[in-house]
């Protein structure tokens, strides 16, 4: 009888970035700001992969992958925090928290196995320099992101559809600024507890899957570098990575952080402020790292400017 009682949610309401009406205005054309960063870095690092031929190998193919998953990454949810601060409502209905949660969650985890895929391609490249394209050949890259993009999806599914066959009959009133599943389970009015066990084993063996994946090729990558005897070789076969391992770097520990750990260790506040870094800017500084890191990459955009002159 109580349970019948319970009105069932159907809609959630998110915090947003600010409940301060002055800071509406500046947060709005801050997040204008990141956004279009964000889409015009992106795009820039897909067109000069695109139209140079020196940019033509595996490794710039899974470059321009990582900047267009970036792009849809960062669009499922800037807009709707844009949205959002400038309309001030912030009412979302469960089928659309349910669509962006599952983008979110396949476009994150297509990126973390992305990276590890980018790994591989490195280590092939360093450590078997005569194999690499016979090993990283075209049909080789085609599957590996066919599979990337395959297996992001299918994690996602599990996911949202575990997530969203709960019941939400109390508190509709979602403290973040997106629909992330662990806000999202804490709403629900049955136990969630097999939810966590599906995001511990799921989600835990792809993000630690492929973070091994990328330990694991650059613990080969740097014996291989200390056996190379000449400096010159040494920094440039480390120019190739500090890129690469950078993203790594600023992707994985913000992730980690957020859901490879107990859920008594929740603290909304700190997620927040960690969301915002992954979510947002992470998008927009990867073509930046490349830009200002990656060598080919610069030398293609001074050759693009001098042509375009």
């Amino acid at each position: 009888m109580e349970q019948r009682n319970k009105t069932l949610v159907t809609e959630f309401i998110l915090s947003g970035l600010s409940s301060n009406p002055n800071l509406r205005l500046p947060l709005f054309l801050l997040c204008s700001l990141v956004y279009m960063v964000t889409l015009l870095g992106n795009l820039m690092i897909i067109v000069l992969i695109r139209i140079t031929p020196s940019l033509q190998t595996p490794m710039y193919f899974f470059l321009m992958n990582l900047s267009f998953v970036d792009i849809l990454y960062s669009s499922t949810i800037t807009p709707n925090i844009m949205s959002n601060i400038l309309s001030g409502n912030k009412t979302i209905s469960i089928i659309a928290c349910a669509i962006q949660m599952f983008f979110f969650i396949d476009l994150a985890s297509s990126e973390a196995m992305l990276l590890a895929v980018m790994a591989y391609d490195r280590y092939v490249a360093i450590c078997k320099p005569l194999y690499y394209t016979i090993i990283i050949n075209k049909w080789t890259c085609l599957q590996l992101i066919f599979s990337v993009y395959i297996a992001g999806c299918l994690n996602s599914f599990i996911h949202t559809y575990c997530a969203f066959i709960l019941p939400f009959c109390g508190s509709n009133y979602v403290n973040h600024f997106y629909c992330d599943i662990n806000p999202i389970l804490k709403l629900s009015c049955k136990d969630t507890y097999l939810n966590q066990v599906f995001l511990y084993v799921v989600a835990g063996s792809i993000e630690v899957g492929s973070f091994l994946c990328i330990v694991i090729s650059y613990t080969y990558i740097l014996f291989a570098i200390f056996r190379i005897r000449s400096t010159s070789g040494r920094t440039k076969s480390l120019s190739t990575c500090i890129s690469h391992f950078t993203c790594v770097a600023l992707f994985y520990c913000p992730v980690f952080f957020m859901y490879l750990r107990p859920n008594s260790a929740y603290a909304a506040d700190q997620d927040w402020v960690v969301s915002l870094f992954y979510t947002v800017i992470i998008p927009m500084l990867n073509p930046m790292i490349y830009s200002l890191r990656n060598q080919d990459v610069k030398q293609a955009l001074v050759q693009f400017k001098i042509f375009a002159i």
